[in-house]
C-alpha cells in the first residue's frame, strides 16, 4: 500500500478535490483505493452524498475507547463508491472531540497508521483528507503517510497556510528524525488574474525543489461532479481539471516507495 496524505493548514485550498480526483484516476488504472476522511467537517464524506449524522461507523471509531478494530471490523466500516474499486472511510462530527480526548490516551497519534497496517493487503493506495488545523488528527495523517501532497490555492492567504504547514513539517522532522517527502500543488489557478499569476511565480521561486511544475486550474466541472456525487474522472474525464490531475498523478507515481513503508503503517 502507498499512503498519501493531502494536507494544508488552511481550508478551501482544494484538499478534498485533490483526494477525490487522484483516487478516481488511480482506480481507473486498476488500483484498489481507500479514501479516508479525517476532517470533522467531513467534506470528503459529504462529497459522495453521505449523511455524516446518520453514520453507524466512521473514522472516529479509530479513536474510540476499547480495542483497536481488526481487519474484518475495518472492512465492514468502509463504503463502496465510484466504480467499485474505491472505498470510503467516512468522517462524522464526533471527530471534533478527538482533540479534547487525545491528551489522555497513549499512542493516539498512531491510530490511523495501525489501521492502515491492518488493511495493508486490501488496498494499493490510501489517500487521507485532513483537517486544516494542527492537532491529533493531522498528526495521525502525518505519522501514517509516506508522501504528503500539499494543495495551495494561488492567492496570498493560502501561501501563509503553506508556511505554517512547512514549519510543522520541520518541527516533526526535528523531533522524529524523519523528513517526510512533500509536493506542493498549486490549485485554483486563474491565469486571468494578476494575483494568481504572481502567487504561482512566487511559489516556484521560493520552493523550486518541492513544487510541482504544473497547476490545477479553476474548473467548474469539479463543482458539477461534486453535486452529482461522482468521481471527477467519471463525471467528465476530458475536463481540463481532470487532465491536470492526471498529469499530477504521473509526477507522484515516480516517487520511490520506501522499502519499509510509512512510519507506523509499515506492514508488520
Amino acid at each position: 500500500m502507498r499512503i498519501w496524505s493531502v494536507a494544508n493548514q488552511k481550508g478551501g485550498v482544494g484538499k478534498t478535490t485533490t483526494a477525490v480526483a487522484l483516487g478516481g484516476l488511480l482506480a481507473e488504472r486498476g488500483a484498489r483505493v481507500l479514501l479516508l476522511d479525517l476532517d470533522p467537517q467531513g467534506s470528503l464524506t459529504s462529497y459522495f452524498g453521505v449523511n455524516a449524522d446518520q453514520l453507524q461507523h466512521s473514522t472516529f471509531d479509530l479513536f474510540a475507547d476499547g480495542a483497536a478494530p481488526g481487519r474484518a471490523q475495518l472492512l465492514e466500516k468502509l463504503l463502496p463508491i465510484g466504480n467499485g474499486k474505491v472505498r470510503l472511510f467516512p468522517a462524522s462530527p464526533a471527530l471534533a472531540t478527538v482533540e479534547r480526548r487525545a491528551p489522555a490516551k497513549d499512542g493516539v497519534g498512531m491510530r490511523v497508521a495501525r489501521a492502515l497496517a491492518a488493511l495493508w493487503d486490501d488496498f494499493d493506495y490510501a489517500l487521507l483528507d485532513t483537517p486544516p488545523v494542527l492537532g491529533a488528527l493531522m498528526i495521525n495523517a502525518l505519522a501514517a503517510a509516506e508522501q504528503l501532497v500539499l494543495p495551495v490555492q494561488t492567492e496570498f492567504l493560502a501561501v501563509k497556510g503553506l508556511e505554517r504547514m512547512l514549519r510543522t513539517l520541520d518541527m516533526l522532522a526535528r523531533s522524529t528524525g524523519r523528513a517526510l517527502p512533500y509536493l506542493i500543488v498549486p490549485t485554483l489557478f486563474d491565469r486571468r488574474t494578476q494575483a494568481s499569476v504572481s502567487t504561482l511565480r512566487n511559489l516556484r521561486h521560493q520552493y523550486p525543489d518541492h513544487i510541482w511544475a504544473g497547476m490545477i486550474p479553476i474548473d467548474t466541472r469539479f463543482r458539477d461532479a461534486s453535486r452529482a456525487g461522482q468521481l471527477p474522472s467519471q463525471f467528465d474525464p476530458e475536463s481540463r481539471g481532470v487532465q491536470a490531475y492526471a498529469s499530477l498523478l504521473k509526477r507522484l507515481s515516480i516517487v520511490p516507495k520506501p522499502a519499509t513503508g510509512a512510519v507506523g503503517a509499515a506492514r508488520p
